[in-house]
């Protein structure tokens, strides 16, 4: 069944005194597909500015803002009506039969247009931490089911380590992430791409929204249940390409899997390429006062 939400992003920057603003790249607007279609958008930004739309190498929506003049904040607002229908159980589990198990091997097709996904993108130490880490999801005693490794991984971050959301832009590299034994969702995913990447599973960094409904009113008054972490701000998690299903979400933040609750807006073979917004500012380098980004996301009645 489609549901419907209303998605409100708000990002401010301030500062002490007038500055002048260079382009600006805002990956907001969510990704359409045939499980989610965007019904409404709108863009507001202060000071005024020269916008256009352009789709980056991935695909993602991006919108080009060039504000005009001066001024002591700036104020980029995002407005998203969408309809989302969550997966069933049965695409989330129907893998092909050359997939049911670890290793599997992708077709030559799917191979050359997985590479990227595929190949690790951060460096193993000369004593294999990550793929140590990695391997003891895998059972010595029996095959090991390709959904059931992904899915012992998945919980385990959640459960293991300790969520710290961080401000500053960036994502710790996956051995950072486990000698601290702490990291935000982005730090979690990419520790989980990493992981999976040397398991021979071609995986994706996603950025976008989470819909909890411990944040929505509508939802409270109906009692259902909620907190979620990372709802309230951009959240990540990554995907997973499995035969027979094609691109599956596992969230480790929140041990997440296909969920509905999970709104896409950018994909890309490393964090760093998937940022929410990114531009550049001119004047006093003490001017900046700092940022401030909300996200909320309420479901439609009916």
């Amino acid at each position: 069944m489609a549901i419907q939400y209303d998605i409100r992003h708000t990002t401010v920057y301030r500062y002490s005194k007038p500055v002048s603003f260079g382009l600006h790249r805002v990956m907001f607007r969510p990704r359409d597909s045939h499980d989610l279609r965007v019904l409404a958008t709108d863009l507001q930004v202060s000071p005024e500015a020269n916008t256009r739309l352009i789709q980056d190498p991935y695909s993602n929506s991006v919108a080009l803002v060039q504000p005009l003049g001066e001024a002591t904040e700036l104020r980029i607002v995002c407005s998203f009506t969408i309809e989302h229908v969550p997966p069933s159980q049965r695409d989330l589990f129907t893998l092909d039969p050359s997939a049911e198990f670890l290793p599997f091997a992708y077709s030559v097709q799917e191979r050359l247009d997985l590479e990227h996904y595929l190949r690790p993108h951060h460096n193993d130490d000369e004593q294999g931490t990550l793929i140590r880490w990695a391997h003891q999801f895998l059972q010595t005693d029996k095959p090991n089911s390709t959904r059931e490794v992904l899915t012992r991984m998945n919980a385990h971050i959640g459960q293991s380590f300790e969520y710290k959301a961080r401000d500053e832009e960036g994502t710790q590299t996956p051995l950072e992430t486990l000698a601290l034994g702490s990291g935000s969702c982005r730090d979690y995913a990419l520790l989980m791409m990493e992981a999976t990447r040397r398991l021979g599973i071609a995986t994706r960094f996603v950025s976008g929204y989470l819909y909890d409904a411990a944040l929505d009113a509508a939802a409270q008054a109906q009692g259902e249940p909620g907190s979620m972490t990372g709802a309230g701000t951009t959240h990540a998690w990554l995907q997973a390409y499995l035969p027979g299903v094609g691109w599956l979400a596992f969230d480790p933040t929140n041990n997440l899997m296909g969920s509905g609750q999970l709104i896409r807006v950018g994909v890309a073979r490393d964090p760093s390429l998937a940022a929410p917004i990114s531009g550049s500012w001119f004047g006093d380098p003490e001017a900046y006062e700092g940022l401030e980004a909300t996200v909320l996301v309420t479901r439609r009645e009916g």
